[in-house]
């Protein structure tokens, strides 16, 4: 489960032509190279749950930066953020409330000193599906025993943090769940 960010909207899962929805993510550290993630689960069974990292599919004529920007505003209330490059790309399918999603993932490396983290506008199914934020450290997320996604992350930050942003984005397996 990427996130729980997707659209109310029957017809929302896909894009155009069963084109897979278009998302921005964020990778977002703080001083201290932790990452925020969002913790979510199905809303109508709490323990299946996750971590994710903020974003959301891209509204109107929206690029994908000012998504990124706008997601992590609402979905985290921080809104001091110098954002990065696209630093992996994703396809990813999976259940979530009732419904299959297809999604075209890409993900924003982002940095802050706010880390003072509250929602402040979530949708309706966020409301129903997320129940946190935490900073997490490297260390931490390679020995969480909790679900992670992309599956992943662990692997992904520690190369980040060992050899900076990729040259051109990291194009990650697809995850089908």
């Amino acid at each position: 489960m990427p996130g729980p960010e997707a659209p109310e909207a029957p017809g929302a899962v896909a894009g155009a032509a069963g084109e897979p929805r278009k998302v921005a993510r964020v990778v977002l550290l703080d001083p201290r190279d932790r990452i925020l993630l969002m913790h979510g689960c199905e809303p109508d069974d709490p323990d299946d749950d996750w971590w994710f990292t903020p974003g959301g599919g891209l509204e109107g004529s929206e690029t994908r930066e000012e998504a990124a920007l706008r997601e992590l505003a609402e979905e985290t209330g921080i809104t001091e953020v110098e954002l990065g490059p696209v630093i992996w790309r994703r396809i990813c399918s999976f259940p979530f409330d009732g419904r299959r999603w297809h999604q075209d993932e890409w993900y924003f490396l982002a940095r802050t000193a706010q880390t003072a983290a509250a929602p402040r506008a979530l949708t309706e199914l966020e409301r129903r599906s997320v129940t946190g934020l935490r900073w997490w450290t490297s260390a931490e997320l390679s020995s969480a025993r909790e679900t992670v996604y992309p599956t992943k992350l662990a692997g992904l930050l520690r190369t980040l943090l060992d050899e900076g942003p990729p040259s051109t984005p990291v194009v990650l397996a697809p995850e089908i769940v």
